[in-house]
């Protein structure tokens, strides 16, 4: 669209902004003047261009319990707190007359065997679709049902990334050689049923009995010890649980002691928060402004210090997301994106795609998409390595390279992240892939399992003959040509 001057002025004054330099005028109207060259491109449909548009209005009030909820109500940190979901009787009076009661009976069954509880906040309820619940990007990342429950692959445990293994001191796990994980709690503002740490995350299920992380300082100084004798360690990831559910003092006390201890170079919050509960950000000004603050106070010593956050949807996302990021950004808070493969919610390139260029609109680079962890009670969300690895195909090229995540599979067992396509050896009857981690453990084998109903006949066949499974295994070593090398079990 072309702008006279006296149009760009208008426009100048209607935003509110001081009047643009003469020489910004000058070359929009030369601009307005150029014959745009013809190209052999076609031209661009504004459809292509969705990642830039971001829900806007009162889409909470279409649940009945918040259809009075004004806009300044529904952006309190307070209002969002109080009215998270955590009991399956409040998620059935707040649902009433939205859903079926036959799905409510089948989150019921579903919640009976889940490795975690609920914790839903008014944000992400209101976001879900729930005409169609059951194909509703949020909630099956959420709340669990028997419908579509498929029977867990032989293979997966609560803790296939073995981080208790790994770990010197209650809440640290030190397994690569520079990097540190410090758990300083064990709750979220969001229990996802995807959980890689549903060993520890959140309260006791009817499954699950806990390891705990609770949020007491005075346990965290055998970390902050351990960190500070170890001179490799120069980069440490604060999660847990969730960066989010720390106060502002908390945010302060771990940030600067970190930040004292001479070797440490980055630091990473890591939390899903800005999924979950943006308004956070924009409306709880002293837990940002003390991650600001460690950020600058970062920056003054030379250091990194980032948020690391966890979309896995563009339908997690909305205008008070990008009034979250932007405010961050403006703050000069750098953002990274985590996210994991999951069935039905970002499994095809199209979905992946819209997720990466609007990250990346907003100013949050798309790091890593995971391989989805071989964690119990989560087999109907994990995709095969081979789908996994035409999505990377599909995605890479469609943006730049530093916004283009990088897929991995965290090899279970504790090798750590391998790119999903480094593998020794995929067999895709058998949905065995072998993965080595030299720079964790060059004598070890790690093996991923892809889901048993990913595979063709006769490798269900083969799977479900228990008597077969380790000359399934023994096969898949020897063909990656490591067999002298120890499998991870």
């Amino acid at each position: 669209m072309n702008y006279s001057k006296d149009e760009i002025t208008l426009i100048n004054e209607a935003e509110k902004v001081s009047d643009l330099p003469d020489i910004i005028l000058n070359a929009i109207e030369v601009m307005n003047e150029i014959i745009i060259p013809t190209t052999d491109k076609e031209a661009v449909d504004y459809d292509s261009l969705e990642h830039r548009s971001f829900l806007k209005g009162p889409f909470w009030q279409k649940i009945p319990a918040f259809s009075q909820v004004t806009l300044e109500e529904f952006m309190e940190t307070k209002f969002q707190n109080k009215n998270t979901v955590t009991k399956l009787a409040d998620l059935r009076n707040l649902l009433k007359g939205l859903v079926d009661e036959r799905f409510l009976e089948d989150v019921e069954s579903g919640m009976a065997e889940a490795p975690m509880n609920i914790r839903l906040s008014p944000y992400i309820l209101s976001l879900i679709d729930w005409s169609d619940p059951y194909n509703d990007p949020l909630r099956i990342q959420f709340l669990p049902v028997s419908l579509t429950k498929i029977a867990d692959h032989p293979k997966l445990t609560l803790d296939s990334l073995h981080e208790q293994d790994d770990s010197p001191v209650s809440g640290l796990v030190h397994r690569y050689h520079d990097k540190a994980l410090f758990l300083p709690l064990d709750v979220c503002p969001v229990y996802c049923r995807f959980c890689t740490r549903s060993y520890a995350i959140g309260s006791d299920t009817d499954s699950v009995s806990k390891v705990n992380f609770k949020p007491i300082p005075k346990n965290w100084y055998g970390a902050f010890a351990y960190i500070a004798s170890r001179p490799e360690i120069e980069d440490v990831v604060i999660s847990g649980g969730d960066a989010y559910m720390l106060v502002p003092e908390r945010i302060r006390q771990i940030g600067e002691t970190l930040l004292e201890i001479p070797h440490i170079r980055r630091i990473r919050f890591a939390t899903k928060g800005p999924a979950v509960m943006p308004m956070k950000i924009l409306t709880e000004t002293a837990w940002t402004d003390a991650l600001v603050d460690i950020v600058n106070l970062g920056r003054e010593k030379g250091k990194e210090v980032a948020l690391h956050t966890h979309f896995n949807s563009v339908n997690e996302i909305t205008d008070i997301t990008r009034e979250a990021m932007l405010h961050l950004f403006q703050k000069g808070v750098k953002v990274r994106n985590q996210s994991v493969l999951i069935r039905g919610v970002n499994d095809t390139a199209e979905k992946m795609i819209q997720l990466v260029r609007q990250l990346s609109y907003m100013n949050v680079q798309p790091y890593y998409v995971y391989q989805h962890d071989m964690v119990q009670g989560t087999e109907d969300l994990r995709t095969s390595v081979a789908e996994t690895l035409e999505i990377e195909r599909a995605v890479r090229g469609v943006t730049a390279g530093f916004n283009t995540p990088t897929f991995v599979t965290d090899a279970p067992g504790g090798g750590g992240k391998r790119g999903v396509h480094s593998y020794d050896y995929y067999d895709r009857t058998t949905g065995i892939s072998v993965y080595r981690s030299p720079s964790v453990d060059d004598q070890k084998l790690y093996l991923y399992f892809d889901p048993i109903h990913t595979l063709p006949v006769e490798g269900r066949k083969m799977w479900a003959d228990e008597s077969l499974h380790d000359d399934l295994i023994q096969n898949a070593v020897n063909a990656s040509g490591y067999q002298h090398l120890t499998v991870v079990s």
